[in-house]
């Protein structure tokens, strides 16, 4: 197992700072996320520590060994491409025994070791067999076959999944997080999709304009976002503004949308205005015994089997989303009022901007 230091790594490309003065520290076995959306620099620090893209300032090391200026084929490490990258002319067995070849393994050695990686991925008996005869998920298990076959310290992955249906997408990503956890591999993963961060991640560190905005494991990350772009990106949140008044000593009102929330805490000072980001699921259907109530009006709900979204309206015409369980009996009318009932905890507040 292999652990990673990235220390005030950079890139720019004409006028635009992809990646920012990025420090990073991942450990030994750990398969860590990279997530942000489009144009973050997610995939450009991935690159740079495959040894596709130059490093502009910094260092990239693998233990102790500095390995930012070494060629890629150097650097002991696999990529899965988003877009499978396979030879279609090319067998199976051809495609996997690629890196081994240009790596001038003996092809004694080759077929043993090609099969060994296949039966990883359980594609055994597949090595025949043409490109074009396989799915969209075997293509994506001889794609991580060809990186496991070179069997390097640390696995890299691109947006993997993202060419796949969701359904295909939810099952691959388990058999990936198996498999890293099976071989014990450190791994990178990068993707924008935050459901597959949140199953999948030992930790994952959340990107925004070429910087990183926290660092953390998936429940701390989601119960308490650093700050409101992470709230807002991790999952759906409601944010609603707000002004701080005075601190009672175990928690702080905020006046907010015609009426008034209690956040656990000293927030702000009085009279700061602020955001307030509550889950859906922190809000639920309530009486006076569950605690601090809010009041809204209907406006829509949605069935979606295990989960219904209702959309609400507070006194001043501010949208709420919350989330009940699928089975739970609601006969309410749009334009009905509802109580609300929340757990101060579970509300977040942020200086407004």
């Amino acid at each position: 197992m292999t652990r990673i230091r990235i220390e005030g790594l950079t890139r720019t490309f004409g006028a635009v700072r992809a990646v920012d003065n990025i420090s990073l520290d991942i450990r030994h076995g750990e398969l860590f996320t990279l997530l942000g959306p489009s144009g973050c620099g997610k995939t450009t620090l991935l690159r740079m520590i495959a040894g596709f893209v130059d490093v502009e300032s910094g260092s990239i090391s693998f233990d102790d060994r500095r390995i930012d200026a070494l060629p890629a084929h150097r650097r002991d490490s696999g990529m899965v491409f988003q877009n499978y990258a396979i030879f279609p002319n090319h067998t199976v067995a051809e495609n996997v025994a690629y890196g081994l070849k240009a790596r001038k393994v003996p092809a004694a050695e080759i077929a043993s070791r090609v099969d060994k990686a296949l039966e990883r991925v359980r594609l055994a008996g597949y090595g025949p067999r043409s490109p074009h005869q396989l799915s969209g998920g075997q293509l994506q298990r001889v794609a991580i076959a060809r990186a496991l076959v070179i069997e390097p310290a640390v696995l890299l992955f691109d947006e993997p999944l993202s060419n796949l249906d969701a359904q295909l997408r939810t099952e691959m990503r388990i058999e990936v997080r198996q498999l890293q956890q099976a071989l014990g591999l450190t791994a990178i993963y990068v993707t924008h999709d935050q459901e597959e961060a949140l199953a999948i991640s030992d930790r994952i560190a959340v990107l925004r304009r070429g910087k990183i905005e926290q660092v953390d494991t998936p429940e701390r990350i989601y119960r308490m976002p650093q700050t409101a772009f992470v709230a807002e990106f991790l999952g759906s949140t409601n944010m609603v503004p707000g002004i701080a008044g005075a601190f009672d000593g175990r928690n702080t009102p905020v006046a907010a949308a015609g009426t008034e929330f209690s956040v656990r805490g000293e927030v702000a000072s009085p009279g700061a205005p602020v955001l307030l980001s509550l889950r859906p699921e922190a809000l639920r259907l309530g009486n006076s015994s569950d605690g601090p109530l809010v009041q809204a009006r209907l406006a829509l709900r949605e069935f979606l089997g295990p989960m219904q979204r209702l959309h609400a309206t507070l006194p001043d015409g501010t949208q709420l989303r919350i989330t009940a369980l699928g089975g739970q009996v609601l006969d309410v009318l749009p334009g009905a009022p509802l109580t609300l009932a929340y757990d101060p905890a579970q509300i977040t507040a942020y200086p407004a901007p």
